[in-house]
């Protein structure tokens, strides 16, 4: 573990980095900042290249860019939090791109070699140079023995150490923000460096990728507009992940999959659909919804890959969310002001109906927008930009979920730049509302604590023992009113029966 002192020289290192590229500061926080600063970050740009600072059109990208895979994956987290960046920098941070050039195709093959145990020659048929290459890893397109066509992922090399070290030096940065600052407690920039660093170790890890893609799989198998690639277990490691290789027109290439007489309004629902239902229904969505990561197969259907960054809500979170958001749509603002409280989201000792009002003002300018202009992003950017006045706590797992959504929903506009955001969501949002709030969803509730079948089956003697009990009951209260028995409790005791055959059978179903 690295002392105070290096984790300050890192830091150093990267604020020069930082004011050579005139990416440290605003303009507008750079003119209130005490003098010495002014002239330390004038000093770090004496001999600049026209090509750094004033040269390019996106500062902070290029500096954090040149500071290596770390800081471009800390920029990337950053875009998804204005409320410790400002909108602006957030805003800027979005057109960060994860791309470095390859590493040698010699170097890809010992790695692939020396993770599956055998030289790459007898694994593969053929394997060619890299078609993609990141800040964590590269893709080679390969032929397996018996003849598929494969992607192989692997690891850049030392790429494990350098996110160690940063990653220790961010965390060093956040702790000093809460110790010093009653904004940096609020804000909990320790909370959101666990997260980053939870996100990289999973990054960092093929084998949690590659479970990752099994369980999207596993959960959208019978979705017919949705396709996650195959993972190939016996070609896959810790610092390797081979998957089913898949044809298709890029996302981004909005003109291609015109041509090829592909609906694009369907496909812009289609995205923003696919993402709610995961985050709603399961739990579990892609967390880097971009363009990049997303294609159409020659089925016509939307297919997700690169599952380096996944995001997971609980039943709370995700009855949270979907109630905001069927309360905006309803525009039910008293109801969605309750919902943060009954979440402890915001602080008991604030006021409901204030928060309300607040809420009011955030919704109402947005539903008046044309349809094309309305924004479930934007208003969930606005829901937490409220949280200052409200002494909310920041919660880092629905700003990853606001990020995506800010990107899924950029790229739904791209193929459909009137896309009706409430009326594409609603069906999603309102079908897992009403399954949840309503009888059956109540019944499931009460039955969560079981876990599994298994524990169902366990506590169904306890319930049959405990309706014998109730029966035999009701029978002597009919016996000492000396009135004929009445076969209803024994026509409630079948109702039961038959609605736990129901339970456990959507149990086994689901």
């Amino acid at each position: 573990m690295a002392n105070p002192i290096t984790n300050i020289a890192r830091l150093a290192h990267a604020g020069f980095i930082l004011a050579r590229f005139d990416a440290l500061l605003p303009p507008d926080q750079l003119a209130k900042a005490p003098w010495l600063a002014r002239a330390a970050m004038k000093l770090a740009q004496l001999g600049n290249s026209p090509n750094l600072a004033g040269g390019q059109h996106n500062q902070l990208t290029s500096a954090l860019s040149r500071l290596g895979p770390s800081y471009i994956k800390l920029g990337q987290f950053l875009a998804t939090r204005p409320d410790i960046i400002g909108a602006k920098r957030a805003f800027e941070l979005k057109a960060l791109q994860d791309k470095l050039p390859p590493f040698p195709q010699t170097e890809a093959e010992a790695i692939a070699a020396a993770e599956l145990g055998k030289p790459v020659a007898e694994l593969f048929q053929s394997f060619g140079p890299p078609v993609a290459a990141a800040s964590i890893a590269q893709v080679h397109k390969a032929r397996t023995r018996d003849g598929r066509d494969v992607a192989v992922k692997i690891l850049r090399p030392g790429v494990e150490r350098r996110f160690a070290n940063d990653i220790e030096s961010f965390a060093f940065a956040a702790r000093s923000a809460e110790r010093f600052s009653a904004e940096g407690r609020r804000l909990r920039p320790v909370a959101a460096v666990a997260m980053l660093e939870q996100s990289m170790v999973q990054e960092l890890d093929l084998r949690m990728e590659a479970a990752a893609l099994s369980e999207m799989r596993e959960n959208t198998r019978e979705e017919p507009d949705f396709r996650v690639p195959e993972v190939f277990w016996a070609l896959s490691s810790k610092r390797v992940l081979t998957t089913e290789w898949i044809d298709g027109t890029p996302m981004s290439d909005v003109e291609a999959l015109r041509r090829r007489g592909l609906d694009l309004d369907a496909l812009g629902d289609s995205v923003i659909q696919s993402f709610l239902r995961h985050a709603i229904r399961d739990g579990f969505f892609h967390a880097d919804m971009h363009q990049g990561n997303l294609m159409v197969d020659e089925a016509g259907r939307l297919v997700a890959f690169d599952f380096g960054i996944t995001g997971r809500l609980s039943e709370g979170d995700r009855l949270f969310l979907a109630e905001i958001l069927y309360g905006f749509i309803t525009r039910n603002y008293r109801r969605i002001a309750q919902v943060h409280f009954d979440a402890g989201y915001v602080p008991a000792t604030e006021d409901v109906e204030t928060f309300a009002q607040a809420l009011r003002a955030i919704g109402e300018p947005i539903m008046g927008l044309p349809a094309g202009e309305i924004s479930m992003a934007r208003l969930l950017t606005q829901l937490f930009e409220v949280t200052e006045q409200f002494k909310m706590q920041t919660q880092p797992q629905l700003l990853l979920l606001q990020k995506t959504m800010v990107v899924s929903e950029g790229v739904a506009r791209t193929l459909n730049p009137n896309l009706n955001i409430w009326k594409t969501g609603e069906p999603v949002v309102k079908h897992w509302i009403g399954r949840k709030l309503g009888p059956l969803g109540k019944v499931e509730q009460a039955l969560g604590s079981t876990g599994t079948l298994a524990g169902l089956a366990l506590r169904l003697p306890k319930l049959v023992e405990d309706a014998h009990a109730f029966r035999h009951k009701l029978d002597k209260v009919v016996e000492a009113g000396s009135r004929p028995a009445d076969p209803w409790p024994r026509r409630l005791l079948g109702i039961c029966a038959l609605a736990l055959v129901v339970i456990a059978a959507r149990l086994v179903l689901r």
